[in-house]
């Protein structure tokens, strides 16, 4: 099969996942496209929203159409870096046995990420970077796929630790998960409060999943868009050259090459899943905010006069 059918193909198997998502999660269009980004494009996802957002629910519900291996972690202050990645036991013949975590899995859900020390979250470090672990001075590869989806709740402030920056920037996109609207609420009450079941298909395998990854990877990129998307970032950076009055004044820090990666990655799979063969500018538009929104640092003026991540990423867009 060409790489033309392939993506025609993923196309197709694309429609058909969200249609199966949409059974369960009423609306948030936007939140399910950019998580399903995330996943052919070998990254991870931050899910920020108050609580009661179904953000767990669509992790649930994406793990039962992928028909992969997945597993929730409660994140509370207690909880020790052990408890994640698994620790050594003693068996009944006096020798050391290692006793996987829940980290071994396809689908992690890391739920409200923000409740733990940084000692616990910097478990999960190596583990979304390298895909392997290592306990006990040896090194443990973990499932392929491997996605982390984490959730995080931004109104509660008591008992919460903040991401540290380098683990922030380990996340492929931040997504916000904003209120349904009137009349998705009123579908949202409609179906929860009956005794309807709803049964999901599998749509997409393992083994599929990988192939698209590569498939993604190998999809070609304009100079123009490479060129675009390489500024955008520069542009972020208050000491460059390219870097506008806006971020001068507004902006800290800046985002770091990585930014620069996952914008390409980016627009490649969202120009696949709209059924094109190569991205355009548009196409890294579409996946700007939630690339650049977690990686930029605003400074005490943008603060104080109102201006918010996403309208100082729409100037410099």
């Amino acid at each position: 099969m060409s790489d033309k059918e392939k993506v025609d193909r993923l196309v197709q198997q694309y429609n058909g996942l969200k249609n199966e998502i949409h059974k369960v999660i009423v609306g948030q269009e936007d939140v399910v496209e950019q998580v399903l980004i995330s996943i052919f494009s070998r990254g991870h996802c931050l899910l920020v929203g108050v609580p009661g957002l179904a953000k767990t629910l669509l992790v649930n519900t994406i793990s039962d159409c992928l028909g992969l291996s997945f597993n929730r972690i409660q994140f509370t202050p207690d909880l020790m870096p052990s408890d994640i990645i698994g620790s050594e036991i003693l068996d009944e013949n006096r020798n050391f046995k290692f006793l996987k975590g829940p980290i071994f899995s396809n689908i992690i859900l890391a739920d409200e990420i923000n409740r733990t020390p940084p000692k616990t979250q910097s478990a999960l470090l190596e583990a979304m970077q390298e895909r392997r672990v290592t306990a006990a001075g040896k090194t443990y590869e973990l499932p392929s796929p491997f996605f982390v989806l984490a959730t995080q709740n931004p109104i509660e402030q008591e008992g919460t630790y903040p991401l540290p920056e380098a683990q922030l920037d380990r996340f492929m996109f931040n997504i916000w998960v904003d209120y349904p609207s009137f009349e998705e609420e009123l579908a949202i009450v409609k179906a929860t409060t009956s005794d309807s079941k709803i049964e999901l298909k599998n749509v997409l395998t393992g083994e599929e999943i990988l192939q698209y990854q590569d498939l993604i990877r190998r999809v070609p990129v304009a100079d123009n868009v490479l060129d675009y998307a390489v500024r955008l970032v520069a542009k972020t950076r208050r000491e460059n050259e390219l870097a506008p009055k806006i971020t001068k004044e507004y902006i800290t820090w800046g985002a770091g090459p990585r930014a620069s990666q996952y914008l390409v990655v980016g627009a490649k799979c969202h120009a696949v899943l709209h059924g094109k063969y190569s991205p355009d500018i548009e196409d890294v538009k579409a996946v700007a905010k939630p690339i650049l929104r977690h990686r930029l640092v605003k400074n005490y003026r943008a603060e104080a006069e109102g201006y918010s991540i996403d309208r100082i990423i729409e100037e410099l867009l």
